[in-house]
């Protein structure tokens, strides 16, 4: 590709102005235009496919109907599939980078329920980067709540705010290639894949738990472009196609980037599927989403917790890129068990490791499980 055939991309700068814009709205609530309304059965299916999690759970009425739910219910990271702020609201041609999630659910997620959704922005935190010099660490709350008035879900999010121009020039991940992998690198991700384990209708108690125990991982990769776009199709799409996209791309046209082919301004979300497009801000292979990677740290939980678990707290934060040709080993440890209230809790630990061997998004998560005590 030739320095004119390279994508036109919009950068934008960190000012006092911009800043200070942001932080008037802080404490302001706001509503975030909503993916999925409704917890449908299709939408939940659609949602597991996009994050690979063939639980029966939440796809299989017939099975669904003779657990404790007697229905489907959905996973509880589908809230993402419901909306997902991430703080791109305002510096426009800043880039933002979603790494940092804080989840505490209280309700569980049943098929077709309503839910809405109510976004506060809260803080900004300069952080001095090596990616692009000064940086703003974007943090909100997110609050979300069923038709009967519950709220299902909280999360405190984190997004990075980083000059495109600046994390270009310095070029920290210009060194980022596709892995290429051999026969055996993908016999290996096959029977890891194999391997994976849905405790499903076998009761995992918290007695038969101790600490040290491992989770059995999830695996996920090498990513490639139709795990992109069924991901995007697992949370409802972004910004619409056509006359949506062109309407929406002349309201925010400091987001997008020009193609050199076509000549058309097209959204900046193509990071994760040109790697043209992610080169031209310093990261030369598209890559992930950071909710698409905590979603599967999710699915690593319920696999595991099996249908009587619910998952009460995640919190992970993506430290490294993964891109197209990685692939993600997902796993965890049981670092304690105790008791609280009437619950009995499992904290777990969370380690994600890609093919190299780096680590790419560690975690923890407290998980409630079913006791002997009460189990009949």
């Amino acid at each position: 590709m030739t320095t004119t055939d390279k994508p036109e991309v919009t950068f934008g700068k960190i000012t006092e102005e911009g800043l200070d814009r942001m932080r008037a709205k802080f404490g302001v609530p706001y509503y975030p235009i909503r993916q999925n309304e409704v917890a449908s059965k299709d939408a939940i299916r659609q949602f597991c496919n996009g994050i690979g999690d063939d639980n029966t759970l939440f796809r299989d009425t017939e099975y669904a109907t003779r657990t404790k739910w007697g229905h489907i219910i959905a996973p509880p990271m589908f809230l993402y599939a419901v909306a997902c702020p991430q703080g791109m609201e305002g510096l426009p041609g800043v880039h933002a980078f979603y790494c940092g999630c804080n989840w505490e659910w209280f309700q569980t997620i049943h098929v077709n329920d309503e839910i809405k959704v109510v976004d506060v922005p809260l803080d900004l935190v300069e952080k001095q980067g090596k990616m692009g010099g000064r940086q703003f660490l974007q943090i909100g709350r997110t609050i979300y709540y069923n038709q009967r008035g519950e709220v299902v879900g909280t999360q405190k999010r984190e997004t990075m705010r980083v000059d495109r121009g600046e994390a270009k020039e310095r070029g920290k991940y210009e060194h980022v290639t596709k892995y290429k992998h051999t026969a055996e690198d993908l016999r290996k991700i096959d029977e890891a894949y194999g391997n994976e384990e849905v405790r499903g209708a076998n009761p995992r108690l918290w007695e038969d738990v101790n600490v040290g125990n491992e989770l059995t991982p999830v695996t996920k990769g090498p990513l490639g472009q139709t795990d992109m776009v069924e991901f995007w199709v697992g949370i409802g799409g972004g910004q619409g196609a056509h006359r949506i996209r062109r309407t929406y791309m002349k309201r925010h046209p400091m987001w997008g980037v020009k193609d050199p082919g076509t000549g058309t301004l097209e959204p900046m979300a193509d990071v994760h599927y040109e790697s043209d497009k992610s080169d031209a801000i310093g990261i030369p292979v598209a890559y992930d989403l950071g909710m698409q990677r905590f979603s599967w740290a999710g699915h690593l939980l319920t696999n595991w917790m099996g249908d009587e678990g619910f998952l009460k707290k995640l919190s992970a934060r993506c430290i490294r890129f993964n891109v197209f040709g990685d692939t993600q080993f997902v796993g965890g440890t049981v670092v304690k068990k105790y008791q609280e209230g009437d619950e009995y809790l499992v904290d777990v630990e969370i380690k994600t490791v890609n093919q190299r061997g780096e680590e790419t998004m560690p975690g923890k998560a407290t998980v409630s499980l079913p006791s002997k005590v009460r189990w009949v």
